[in-house]
């Protein structure tokens, strides 16, 4: 039997991964009130829910559960509430997905479809949003967020697609609905779609004063020497602080028409072995998409580097200038300290740089400095 994500989140409170904090206890009651909806909820195949529009209203499929929609400052422990829900909804269609990938997705769909169909993107909305429906009945979505034009137009009609198809929605977000594509462009034509989020999702602030990063790696080393179990451990360690306990996804980013895999992500904070970064032919454009999408970045097993190995080396060059331009903070294991990483070789001396911004990267004042930019 599941335990309910009230009964996983005291588990955790009881085990010291997580300090006590009642306003994410109050959203783990929230949590839980809808996936105890969802245990009774049956919704009815897309051929009903289209005859019942002929029919009165009671004569229609059962009425879906309102989703939830929690919004709050980043750190809060919404990613580590929206892990616990998901593995305790009692529902097997379901899928979670970072906000901008299923949009990323949904575009492609169309793409699809102006190729196949000849469809218009308005046109081809019904139909994706019911390939959608017939995927999962229940939607999750990460860092619910609307900066782009293109999705704000979209969204109004799709989603009130899904909604008729019966879709649950859970959304986490850093701001509240009604702050949404904020000073974009033709904004007035976005506002049905916020009201429509309001109508079909409670809305659940998880605000507060405490910020969970903060304090978590003051006073900690977060470049560990030598690589290895021990320190990858202490690595993992680390990660559940700052992630308020999440273990993270595989994610994608999209760079240029393609993707940049990466291995683990929840809520800001990335985690890549050497060997993604700079052992496989990435550039300075995945390396700025990488410092863009997140905060915070732990890299494992950073090897010492051979005067054969330039390419590698021109690659962490590369890398660590993006994250340092950037005020992204490294967690990091390595062979060596930054001055022994890389002595000989092309950009030898090129490297003098980096190693001192590895350096400075480790620092109380580049760690508060980065964290206060984040947050503004």
């Amino acid at each position: 039997m599941r335990q309910t994500v009230l009964q996983s989140y005291r588990a955790r409170v009881e085990a010291g991964e997580l300090a006590a904090d009642p306003g994410q206890a109050r959203v783990a009651e929230a949590l839980d009130r809808l996936a105890k909806a969802l245990d009774r909820y049956r919704p009815a195949p897309a051929r009903r829910r289209g005859l019942a529009r002929l029919f009165s209203r009671h004569d229609g499929p059962e009425e879906a559960p309102r989703g939830l929609y929690i919004h709050g400052e980043v750190g809060r422990g919404k990613t580590m509430l929206m892990d616990l829900f998901f593995a305790a909804a009692p529902v097997k269609a379901r899928r979670r997905v970072h906000f901008h990938a299923f949009m990323q997705d949904v575009h492609e769909r169309i793409h699809r479809r102006r190729k196949t169909h000849g469809e218009r993107s308005d046109d081809a909305i019904p139909a994706i949003a019911g390939e959608l429906a017939g995927e999962a009945t229940l939607l999750c979505f990460d860092e619910f967020q609307v900066g782009d034009i293109t999705d704000a137009m979209i969204l109004g009609r799709l989603f009130e697609a899904l909604f008729g198809h019966g879709v649950v929605v859970v959304a986490t977000s850093n701001i509240a609905p009604d702050r949404l594509y904020e000073g974009g462009l033709n904004r007035g034509l976005f506002l049905p779609f916020i009201a429509l989020i309001e109508e079909r999702l409670e809305i659940v602030s998880l605000d507060g004063e405490t910020d969970y990063r903060q304090g978590r790696a003051r006073g900690e080393p977060v470049y560990l020497v030598p690589a290895g179990e021990a320190a990858t451990a202490r690595l993992e360690d680390l990660w559940h602080r700052l992630s308020g306990g999440a273990d993270g996804a595989p994610a994608e980013l999209a760079v240029k028409g393609r993707t940049v895999p990466v291995p683990r992500a929840v809520d800001g904070l990335a985690w890549f072995s050497f060997h993604d970064l700079c052992e496989t032919p990435l550039g300075p454009a995945d390396y700025l998409a990488i410092a863009r999408r997140f905060h915070t970045v732990f890299v494992h097993d950073i090897p010492k580097l051979e005067p054969g190995q330039r390419n590698e080396a021109l690659r962490f060059i590369t890398l660590i200038d993006a994250l340092y331009d950037n005020g992204v903070r490294l967690v990091a294991s390595a062979a060596a300290e930054p001055d022994g990483l890389y002595v000989l070789g092309d950009n030898a001396e090129r490297f003098h740089r980096t190693a001192s911004r590895l350096v400075e990267m480790q620092s109380a004042g580049y760690w508060e400095e980065a964290l206060a930019a984040d947050c503004s």
